[in-house]
């Protein structure tokens, strides 16, 4: 997959100042705060910043966690892992393979079939009916 690359004045024109700080800066939305974190319906879910594909509602679960959690990727290759140590933790930031804009964390305390919780800021994605808005 080939990267999209653009500048910090590429990315601040497309985006707000909210999503450009989590999906550029690795901020994270105040919890129970996200628009899809009761989101109910089908589809898929994109990258707000380069509208690729990531997970399908399908997978998406109430993880108790306050920001909407997904069990598994839509394609092993669409959601990148990195190892993070910020903030005296370790743990695993997820990034859009795309545009290596932060979505969150993973985490492996999800529910079966792959015990996964990718737990995802709202602002950083975008349900597909909502992508022309």
């Amino acid at each position: 997959m080939s990267k999209l690359d653009k500048t910090d004045a590429e990315w601040k024109e497309g985006l707000t100042p909210e999503q450009f700080h989590i999906l550029r800066e690795k901020g994270t939305e105040r919890a129970w705060a996200g628009l899809y974190n009761d989101f109910k319906g089908k589809g898929v879910f994109h990258c707000a910043g380069c509208g690729a594909p990531l997970f399908n509602a399908d997978t998406k679960f109430d993880s108790g966690s306050g920001w909407p959690s997904f069990y598994e990727k839509l394609d092993p290759d669409a959601v990148a892992e990195h190892r993070d140590v910020a903030h005296g933790m370790i743990r695993t930031e997820v990034t859009c393979a795309a545009c290596d804009g932060h979505l969150g964390h993973v985490f492996p305390d999800g529910p079966q079939p792959t015990g996964q919780r990718y737990c995802i800021n709202s602002i950083s994605i975008v349900h597909e009916d909502d992508m022309d808005k």
